[in-house]
C-alpha cells in the first residue's frame, strides 16, 4: 500500500476539498430534509436508515481521507459506494410503498448516481497511482 506524497494528486489539505464529499454531505442534508416528512412510525425504520446510511458516504470518504495511506483510502471509499447502495435501496423502496414522492426519489437517485460515478473515478485513479 502505497502512502500518499505531499506532491501527488490525491494528497489535499482537507477531505473537505474533496468534490465528492461535498456532494455526498450535500445528499445526506437533502435526504435528512425528505425524511422530515414521514411518519412517526417510521422514525427507527426508514427514516434512520435512510439518515445512516446517507451519512455514512460522507463520513467513510472523510474517514479514508483522514487514514493518509492510499490503499485503506480506497477501501473506505469501497465502504462508501456500499453506503450508497444500501441507500439506493432504501429509497427506492420509499418510492414503492409511498413513503416518498417519485419526483424526489428521482432527484435523490440522480444525486447518487453523480457520486457513484464520482467514487468509481477516484477509485480507479487512486488504484493506478498505487
Amino acid at each position: 500500500m502505497a502512502s500518499r506524497e505531499k506532491g501527488d494528486t490525491t494528497a489535499f489539505n482537507s477531505y473537505r476539498d474533496l468534490i465528492v464529499w461535498k456532494a455526498a454531505l450535500r445528499l445526506a442534508v437533502d435526504c435528512y430534509s425528505a425524511t422530515k416528512a414521514f411518519p412517526n412510525s417510521e422514525a427507527y425504520g426508514m427514516t434512520s436508515q435512510i439518515r445512516r446510511s446517507a451519512a455514512s458516504i460522507a463520513a467513510n470518504v472523510a474517514e479514508g481521507h483522514g487514514r493518509e495511506n492510499t490503499g485503506a483510502f480506497i477501501q473506505f471509499l469501497r465502504v462508501a459506494q456500499g453506503s450508497l447502495k444500501e441507500l439506493e435501496t432504501h429509497l427506492i423502496l420509499c418510492g414503492e410503498v409511498g413513503l416518498m414522492v417519485e419526483a424526489k426519489v428521482a432527484s435523490l437517485l440522480g444525486q447518487t448516481d453523480e457520486i457513484g460515478k464520482m467514487l468509481r473515478s477516484m477509485i480507479r485513479s487512486l488504484q493506478q497511482k498505487s
